[in-house]
């Protein structure tokens, strides 16, 4: 715990400042040109998932989810809430929001946000978590580096850094069926917990495919995902409450953006 959480906690303060240095400096490239006035942007979106995976760990004991969700930008800066059923908690009902920053530089997007996990029958396992994070696009190409780190992980009076790399790659030329925009996209993370007494470290990865139709369909996406983590079925069920909810699993999800 404590070599990762370090490890963890130098990229944090890394994006941090260079994420203050971006937003300082955006007003500075835009002298040659007069910058675009930001605008108010109000959208959202709706899923449906066969299973409500977070960080590979099913949070709805391998049942289905609706997950819709509501996004609020002006510039570099956005809101967000979104909600879910879910296991956890005795009404099943997660709602979660955030707040941050993500300033540019050049091919760099750096991200600074407070996250929020919300149980409205359950407010004892409210938790609070920092993101931070930064990724590169070039071309089809999108590489990241993102770190949650929480002050009290689930109530469970134990902090908690959770550091994910991702890469994903979109077909540009590619039309499936002359219909769909594919892609491709995974994640390799770690979870770690101050006290490891109460929940164990782990980790976890995922790799899908996506796919998007055109025309007038562009706004609906489908996505094949295969998720696994390192837990055993004892270890699974202090994080989940569940001895199978850790285990490797494909996962079907469609989604509508408005």
């Amino acid at each position: 715990m404590a070599r990762g959480s370090f490890f963890a906690g130098i990229i944090s303060s890394s994006v941090l400042g260079a994420a203050l240095i971006a937003g300082l400096a955006a007003p500075a490239y835009a002298q040659d040109a007069p910058p675009t006035p930001p605008k108010l942007t109000l959208s959202g979106s709706a899923s449906f998932t066969t299973d409500y995976m977070f960080r590979s760990v099913s949070n709805t004991s391998q049942n289905p989810a609706v997950q819709p969700e509501f996004d609020l930008t002006y510039g570099m800066w956005w809101a967000y809430i979104w909600g879910s059923n879910t296991s956890l908690s005795d009404k099943g009902i997660e709602i979660d929001y955030g707040g941050g920053i993500s300033p540019k530089w050049k091919n760099f997007t750096f991200t600074v946000g407070g996250l929020e996990y919300t149980y409205p029958s359950d407010t004892q396992i409210d938790y609070f978590e920092l993101k931070t994070g930064v990724s590169w696009t070039g071309g089809p190409w999108t590489l990241s580096v993102n770190n949650w780190w929480s002050p009290n992980n689930f109530g469970l009076d134990t902090q908690s850094d959770a550091l994910e790399l991702g890469a994903g790659y979109a077909f540009p030329h590619y039309k499936l069926f002359n219909f769909f925009t594919p892609s491709i996209s995974g994640v390799f993370g770690w979870q770690w917990y101050e006290k490891t007494d109460v929940v164990p470290d782990y980790t976890y990865g995922n790799v899908g495919l996506t796919l998007t139709p055109v025309g007038s369909l562009k706004n609906w996406s489908g996505d094949i995902r295969f998720y696994d983590t390192s837990y055993n079925k004892e270890d699974c069920f202090i994080n989940s409450g569940g001895r199978n909810n850790c285990d490797a699993r494909a996962v079907g999800t469609i989604k509508v953006t408005f």
